[in-house]
C-alpha cells in the first residue's frame, strides 16, 4: 500500500476571522450540521478548544466530505493533546487514503506528542501500519529517529518495511548505522533492492 505525498499541512487557524459566535457548545453543535461549509468552519474554529478533541475524533469516523476531514485533522494537530494524537494515529489504520495521508503529514510535525507511541506503531502486527510509522519518521524532528530506524532494519521481518526504513536511513543516518546496514544486507542476501539501498545508505553516510 503506497503512501501518496499530500499537500503541506496548513497552519493552525488564526482567531478573529469570523464574527459569528464561536463558543465551544455552539461549535460542537455546528460540527454536526447538514451544511458542509458550516461543519468546515466549526472544525476550523474548534482548533482553539482542546476540550473538543474527542468530538473531533468522533466526527472523523462519520464525516464524508474530504474538505471537512482535512480541517478536522489539522485542528487535531493544533490541539495535539493525548486524545487528539490517538485519534490521528487511528487514521493510520483507515482505508481512506486521503484521511490517512493527511494524518501522516500532521503527525510528522508533532515529534514530542508522537514519540511515546512510536515504539508500539513500529511493532504493529500490520506491516502497512509499520510502513506508515516509518513515513511519519521522515520529517519527525526527534533525536530517536535513527535509533527507531535501526531497530526496524535489524528486527523487522517484512522486506517492504525494511526497504522503507533503509531509504530513510540513507538520508538521516550517521556512521553508527553502518553495522546495522551490513547486517540488513546479510538478512536479505537475495533481495536486489535491499542490497542496493543499503549500499547507497552506506555511501551517503560515509561508511561504505
Amino acid at each position: 500500500m503506497a503512501l501518496k505525498k499530500g499537500q503541506p499541512t496548513p497552519p493552525c487557524h488564526s482567531p478573529g476571522e469570523r464574527q459569528e459566535p464561536r463558543n465551544l457548545e455552539t461549535l460542537l453543535q455546528t460540527l454536526l450540521d447538514e451544511d458542509v461549509m458550516k461543519r468546515r468552519w466549526a472544525a476550523r474554529d474548534l482548533a482553539e478548544h482542546p476540550a473538543a478533541a474527542e468530538a473531533l475524533v468522533t466526527r472523523l469516523r462519520h464525516e464524508k466530505d474530504a474538505t471537512v476531514l482535512q480541517v478536522i485533522v489539522t485542528s487535531l494537530g493544533c490541539i495535539a493533546n493525548e486524545v487528539a494524537i490517538c485519534g490521528l494515529i487511528d487514521c493510520l489504520y483507515s482505508e481512506h487514503t486521503l484521511l490517512r495521508n493527511a494524518a501522516i503529514e500532521v503527525l510528522k510535525e508533532l515529534p514530542e506528542p508522537v514519540a511515546p507511541h512510536m515504539g508500539k506503531l513500529l511493532h504493529d502486527p500490520d506491516p502497512d501500519v509499520r510502513i506508515f510509522a516509518v513515513n511519519v519518521l521522515e520529517s519527525l524532528r526527534h533525536p530517536q529517529v535513527e535509533a527507531w530506524l535501526l531497530e526496524v532494519i535489524l528486527k523487522d521481518e517484512h522486506i517492504n518495511v525494511c526497504a522503507t526504513a533503509v531509504d530513510l536511513l540513507g538520508e538521516v543516518g550517521s556512521p553508527q548505522s553502518r553495522d546495522a546496514l551490513r547486517a540488513l544486507k546479510q538478512r536479505f542476501p537475495e533481495e536486489p533492492y535491499i542490497q542496493f539501498a543499503a549500499d547507497l545508505a552506506l555511501k551517503r553516510i560515509g561508511a561504505g
